[in-house]
């Protein structure tokens, strides 16, 4: 049976996870314009630098909650790689889509915003109504779960 787009931009960004070297969550994202891909990420140490697969994860050693204290991460989250590698790479991503395996946490949702996403779709939940709150104020639409039934669980008016 042929995917839908979201379908296929969330498998996509299943697979890309893949790649995560986080300890604690692999995530994916697929940044997206007319149906085409223009970038991707997953979290992990900036390039060059030790993974935390070699590191270790120091909120792990703190017993910091999801959604909490992001600063103390060596990682960096799939959403902002995926927009790093369209800057990189020269790709504009105003008017883009964003699919990640999960809800972005707010320091995503600022540099989402910031860089012309319009649209976000997340195959799962992250603990952070901040940035479900900025989102929403700045007009981009969310779909949560829309592969499984699920509703744009918060969308701006």
């Amino acid at each position: 049976m042929r995917p839908t787009w979201d379908e296929y931009f969330l498998e996509i960004a299943e697979l890309v996870s893949r790649r995560s070297t986080c300890l604690r969550r692999a995530v994916g994202a697929v940044l997206v314009r007319e149906k085409r891909i223009l970038s991707t990420g997953y979290n992990g140490a900036p390039s060059g630098l030790a993974h935390c697969l070699e590191a270790g994860c120091l909120r792990d050693e703190l017993n910091v909650p999801p959604g909490e204290r992001h600063e103390l991460c060596r990682g960096i989250h799939a959403e902002q790689n995926a927009i790093i590698q369209a800057a990189l790479h020269g790709v504009s991503t105003k008017d883009s889509a964003m699919y990640c395996t999960h809800q972005p946490c707010v320091l995503c949702a600022k540099m989402m915003v910031n860089a012309g996403i319009r649209r976000v779709v997340c195959g799962g939940e992250y603990p952070d109504d901040l940035a479900v709150q900025i989102l929403a104020e700045a007009g981009v639409k969310v779909d949560l779960n829309p592969c499984k039934g699920g509703k744009g669980a918060y969308s701006s008016p």
